[in-house]
């Protein structure tokens, strides 16, 4: 089980930037498929943006494609999302989750859900004017 923290969270104005990051005290987070997941009150969570071990493969939802940027750090072993131009319906709470499949390869990533078994506490971001 590899433990999530997620911080940077926040409210924003429509159109603002906020980046998210996600660690894991203590562990590495350089051999893990990495997501950020995203669910809004009354819906059920959903993908945002995977992210391959070797930080080559990358996947947006069409609804953040062009406006957030998902990037791991080795060196800092931190999972980030850049979120620009930010809208109201970007409003939810963002988890990070990883995939501990030693067989994954370093260029593997998927959008599936429940492919996902560590998830971190979650972060809130609100975009309101």
């Amino acid at each position: 089980q590899v433990f999530l923290v997620e911080s940077g969270g926040g409210l924003v104005r429509p159109g603002d930037s906020l980046i998210l990051s996600c660690t894991a005290p203590g562990r590495t987070l350089k051999d893990y498929t990495m997501g950020w997941f995203r669910q809004a009150l009354g819906r059920d969570r959903e993908f945002v943006a995977v992210i391959s071990k070797d930080g080559e493969n990358r996947r947006y939802a069409e609804t953040v494609k062009g406006r957030f940027t998902i990037s791991r750090d080795h060196e800092r072993d931190t999972l980030y999302l850049q979120m620009d131009s930010l809208k109201p319906e970007d409003t939810a709470v963002y988890y990070c989750a990883a995939r501990t499949a030693a067989t994954d390869t370093p260029d593997y990533c998927t959008t599936d859900i429940g492919a996902y078994g560590n998830w971190g506490q979650g972060a809130q971001v609100t975009v309101s004017s």
